[in-house]
């Protein structure tokens, strides 16, 4: 019997050809059966902002092709941050302005493969908040034929200078306002300091569709050095959040980078030594599962050093959508449901530069709730009405509590949809914009995605329906920077990508994830439990605001279901009066035992001010196992 379960989601695709009035060139777009029910393909095109698919064969030439192919991709608002907007224009004239910098820079050569104009692959570090500059950044580091390193604002010195020093940084480009710490950071490692040109910034009174003040023809004559950038070439490293062990580097290539930003084309899809083509595109293929226009804007408050923030970067050069992303530097609840209320006024009609999309993590839509739960009735009410009216909110990262979605629906009137990525392949699974979102669940594999379930045991037999999530997918990433041994342990046979996750298949085909394998599967008495699911079922109970579930080492047990709970304010306040907790451990059991068999009823009981999450919002279980373990011990 095959140690595995195979869910191969990749149907027949509708292929829907459009042909435009003003070129003969045919632009292909792919549909699944179970996203397209009420989907209008035409809605998620301009027609006159597409260019033709075969002037477009690299993601370099996407952006040439939006650089060279008349004024209104070039004078488009691209990108808006601090009430400020910049074009699409501004933006490739500033990232050739850097390439500039970059290939002209007095250094010596590394590893005997940079040429003058070119970088030959030479890793690029870059520090900025969410902004022009550092999509200028990203996109000059890629036309001198560099990787881009993105480094996190966030990072403690220590961490730069692991992941510098680990991806081995020849050059920081940073903005002014962190110049300090990173010409400090440089000082320490091998790397040199650059500071990012400020991009230059529309005029107030420009939409998008007048006159531009700058000549991109004169200055982007030097773009062509990316002709000599091979689509196998790595473009991006990103470093994992190492909730579950030291970061690693993920390489994506400019290949996979088109897989997730460009075109019809034919993609390279890990299969052992060899490749097979598939005829699709990520960004495509979500513009259709989620009915993305050129009319859409995003409010970008996510750090950019993650992987499904550089998709903005990605969206914003499509050649099929030019979309826009306004950056919040920082995630902030009153500023983010004061644009809200400012994109959709009491009057009812919508502003021109209203939000239509936004995508956060659980931990963002908890504080939202509570920012909302502290306002007073009148502005409770017109933030309800300007949340609703937005087209989409997404969740993803980790896993929304049923509860937290539950009553974001009861505020808004969204059911958040929930998806599932990661840093090495971005997105794969998805709940459906028309149909039925269920929550704790993160939906169905993507049209061109494969799933399968990796069984346990060496007789392969999967009684229990649970295994690891393997992934196949075009936007699969290269390899593990400097980890061979860890890149091949990372796939099994047929080019599927083991992700670490345990999952099950739910009645309707939904799946269901039950946590990382060596954080949140705990073994109890013989019985593998998942923390998750504990966590989403104490969240239910009014005195706890935030929770997280873990398995400390337990001799009779092997291990014990260990809870650390975050109470709510109020209830905490009140207990404190009387001198009592905000809740007991034999409270919490009587109340969870009508919900929890009784193996997976915590056994010990943690009360923190607060939990220690990333930038992300994630929860480092392995190093807080190995704290309280530690703790426990003395």
């Amino acid at each position: 019997m095959s140690p595995f379960k195979l869910f191969n989601h990749f149907r027949s695709p509708r292929l829907l050809c459009l042909e435009g009035p003003s070129t003969s060139s045919r632009f292909h777009f792919f549909s699944s059966p179970y996203f397209s029910a009420g989907l209008k393909p035409t809605r998620c095109l301009s027609l006159s902002r597409l260019f033709s698919s075969s002037d477009c064969s690299t993601f370099m030439e996407v952006v040439k092709a939006v650089a060279r192919k008349g004024s209104l991709s070039r004078q488009t608002v691209a990108v808006r941050a601090d009430q400020k907007s910049y074009s699409y224009q501004h933006l490739i004239s500033s990232a050739w302005n850097i390439s500039h910098l970059l290939c002209n820079h007095d250094w010596k050569n590394v590893n005997g493969v940079r040429e003058n104009g070119y970088l030959g692959g030479a890793r690029i570090g870059i520090v900025a908040k969410p902004s022009a500059e550092f999509v200028a950044g990203v996109l000059g580091t890629w036309f001198s034929g560099g990787v881009a390193v993105p480094l996190a604002v966030s990072y403690p010195e220590a961490e730069l200078l692991y992941v510098m020093n680990d991806s081995d940084v020849s050059m920081i480009l940073s903005t002014d306002e962190h110049r300090e710490l990173m010409q400090n950071v440089a000082a320490k490692s091998s790397a040199q300091f650059s500071l990012i040109p400020p991009v230059p910034v529309l005029p107030p009174q420009t939409t998008g569709n007048g006159p531009s003040q700058v000549n991109a023809g004169e200055n982007l004559q030097g773009i062509d050095n990316s002709n000599k950038i091979e689509g196998e070439e790595p473009a991006l490293i990103l470093y994992t959040s190492g909730t579950t062990g030291k970061p690693k580097g993920v390489v994506h290539t400019h290949n996979s980078i088109l897989a997730q930003g460009g075109r019809r084309t034919s993609l390279a899809v890990r299969t052992g030594k060899s490749v097979s083509g598939l005829l699709l595109s990520e960004v495509q293929m979500l513009a259709n599962a989620w009915e993305y226009t050129s009319g859409d804007q995003f409010l970008h408050c996510l750090p950019l050093h993650h992987i499904h923030n550089h998709l903005f970067l990605y969206y914003i050069f499509c050649q099929y959508l030019h979309l826009l992303v306004e950056f919040m530097p920082k995630f902030s609840v009153r500023g983010i449901w004061q644009r809200w209320r400012e994109s959709y006024p009491k009057d009812g009609k919508m502003v021109e530069d209203a939000v239509t999309v936004f995508t956060g993590v659980p931990t963002m839509y908890t504080r939202l709730i509570q920012g909302y739960e502290a306002m007073d009735p009148e502005l409770q009410a017109a933030s309800a009405s300007a949340a609703s009216q937005l087209r989409l909110m997404m969740c993803g990262s980790s896993a929304l509590p049923l509860p937290v979605m539950e009553q974001w629906e009861t505020i808004t009137g969204h059911r958040l949809l929930e998806r599932y990525g990661m840093t090495e392949f971005v997105m794969a699974i998805s709940n459906p914009l028309q149909g039925l979102r269920k929550g704790g669940t993160v939906g169905k594999p993507f049209p061109g995605v494969q799933a399968m379930i990796l069984a346990e045991g060496k007789d392969g037999e999967d009684t229990s329906g649970v295994g690891e999530l393997c992934i196949k997918s075009p936007s699969l990433f290269k390899e593990y920077w400097k980890l061979p041994e860890v890149t091949k342990d990372s796939f099994i046979d047929g080019g599927f990508f083991k992700t670490g996750d345990a999952v099950r298949v739910d009645e309707d085909g939904y799946y269901v994830i039950l946590g990382r394998n060596n954080a949140d599967i705990m073994k109890v008495g013989g019985y593998k439990l998942s923390a998750l699911e504990i966590e989403a079922t104490l969240l239910e109970h009014p005195a706890i605001s935030e929770c997280c579930v873990l398995g400390l080492p337990d001799k009779d047990f092997g291990e014990a279901v260990c809870a650390i709970i975050v109470p709510e304010a109020k209830i905490k306040r009140m207990r404190e009066e009387e001198v009592k907790p905000a809740i007991s451990l034999k409270e919490l059991c009587t109340w969870a035992k009508e919900k929890l068999a009784p193996y997976k009823l915590p056994t010990r009981l943690f009360l923190w001010d607060s939990l220690p999450r990333n930038a992300m919002g994630k929860v480092n279980k392995k190093e807080l196992k190995k704290t309280l373990a530690a703790d426990e011990s003395q």
